[in-house]
């Protein structure tokens, strides 16, 4: 067994893995918000629905996971609030609040739950990663979909037909991604 095996202790997430400081917190909790625009840019529209398939909820649960609950937090805060400040990083370069602003904030939501259970190893297998990331999309759902039926003055299952069904598939392959990324890189920390 390597020596950086024998230092990886069950509470912890890949991030705690770094020296620590605040500096290097401060660059992660700012690494996450980036991220998170970046992946944000990667925007499909969706036919018959004001919401875009975009690589942003995919990178909300990679950044909790990966940085853990309150810094996972932090990242995705920054992003909603830079957002709503103008910065163009939201969803295909906009900002400000919009119909599809209620998935951003099931996302610090959902970024803080699977944080909280990264930090209970469930980043270290593919079934319970599998779970953690079903866990986060049903939250970002939870939080976005009646957000949507507010915002756009729409009925709740037309909110579900147009906000949550045709991205099933499309989420269902984000979870399966990150259920092989993160046990993966605890495997490499391992070795």
């Amino acid at each position: 067994m390597s020596t950086a095996a024998a230092t990886v202790r069950p509470r912890e997430v890949l991030a705690d893995l770094l020296p620590a400081s605040r500096v290097r917190d401060v660059a992660l909790v700012l690494g996450g918000a980036a991220l998170t625009g970046l992946a944000a840019q990667i925007s499909v529209p969706v036919p018959h629905s004001p919401v875009p398939v975009t690589g942003q909820t995919f990178a909300a649960l990679l950044v909790g996971t990966t940085l853990g609950a309150s810094r996972g937090l932090a990242s995705l805060v920054l992003y909603a609030l830079a957002g709503l400040a103008g910065v163009p990083w939201f969803a295909g370069g906009s900002s400000g609040a919009s119909v599809s602003f209620g998935y951003i904030l099931g996302m610090l939501l959902a970024s803080t739950v699977v944080g909280a259970l990264a930090r209970r190893g469930a980043d270290r297998s593919v079934v319970r990663m599998a779970g953690t990331m079903l866990l986060g999309e049903a939250l970002i759902y939870a939080v976005g979909v009646p957000y949507l039926a507010y915002a756009a003055d729409m009925s709740l299952s037309a909110a579900i037909a147009a906000g949550l069904t045709p991205f099933l598939i499309g989420d269902a392959l984000k979870a399966a991604l990150a259920m092989g990324v993160m046990p993966a890189a605890w495997k490499l920390v391992r070795r």
